[in-house]
């Protein structure tokens, strides 16, 4: 539905600015930036305010979340190989250890908590023990998940509405301008075609600020779901470790 949307506002504005270019060459006055942002009200003024604030806003959650999840990509790659060759002799404490040295990574967090659970529950019953840690396991990954998705509904919000709040900029525009000529006799499209220049301008910005946040929300949004497959895969591995060790029985 959303594609759909941008696909009738993309056609309706590409239409009126094939209208507006016609108009404009037999016009007597050549249409300009300057003239239309000097002639441009103040809705128009307020939904681009509005619609630059919703950009810095996006670009701003773009940039914290590629930085997060790279310093989660980075950090998980050089973890993954040591922590392996600590668990392969058995020595789970510089395990942990390790692990509370990459406080960016999501697999660190994930054997972390795992392995912190299984220290404070060596006196317990075997089975309890498991339970405990597999709880300990799945609530880390859950949390873990959690902070990666930290953001991602603002680019949601802002890439399904910022088209419409330009297309509201355009609709109180064009409405203006007609007024415009209706108030003029003998007017034609030139008397109102900077009027609707000025209007089409808020769609057209709306788009702009839509289309990079719907881009980098399904980005992020698969990143994070690759991110927990490996958190899922990893908690699973540690716990059949802990069973092929029989450091904890079950």
């Amino acid at each position: 539905m959303a594609l759909l949307g941008y696909s009738i506002l993309l056609s309706q504005a590409t239409g009126a600015t094939q209208f507006l270019f016609q108009a404009s060459t037999t016009a007597p006055g050549k249409l300009n930036w300057v003239k239309i942002y000097e002639g441009m009200g103040w809705i128009a003024f307020g939904v681009l305010i509005v619609l630059m604030i919703m950009s810095i806003y996006s670009i701003a959650v773009m940039l914290e979340r590629y930085l997060t999840f790279k310093a989660a990509l980075r950090q998980s790659r050089k973890f993954v190989p040591r922590v392996a060759e600590m668990l392969r002799v058995s020595q789970l404490d510089e395990a942990l250890k390790l692990s509370q040295e990459y406080p960016k990574s999501h697999l660190a967090v994930v054997v972390n908590s795992g392995l912190q659970e299984l220290a404070a529950g060596h006196d317990a019953k075997a089975s309890r023990q498991m339970r405990k840690a597999k709880r300990a396991l799945r609530r880390a990954a859950a949390m873990k998940t959690a902070e990666l998705q930290r953001g991602l509904s603002s680019l949601a919000t802002i890439g399904s509405t910022a088209p419409f709040v330009g297309l509201f900029g355009t609709v109180i525009g064009i409405f203006d301008a007609f007024q415009k000529m209706s108030e003029v006799e003998g007017s034609g499209i030139a008397v109102v075609a900077g009027g609707i220049s000025e209007a089409l301008i808020t769609t057209a910005f709306g788009l702009v600020v839509a289309v990079p946040a719907v881009w980098m929300y399904n980005y992020f949004t698969n990143r994070v779901g690759v991110f927990t497959v490996e958190m899922n895969n990893s908690a699973d591995e540690l716990i059949d470790y802990f069973l092929q060790q029989q450091t904890v029985p079950e």
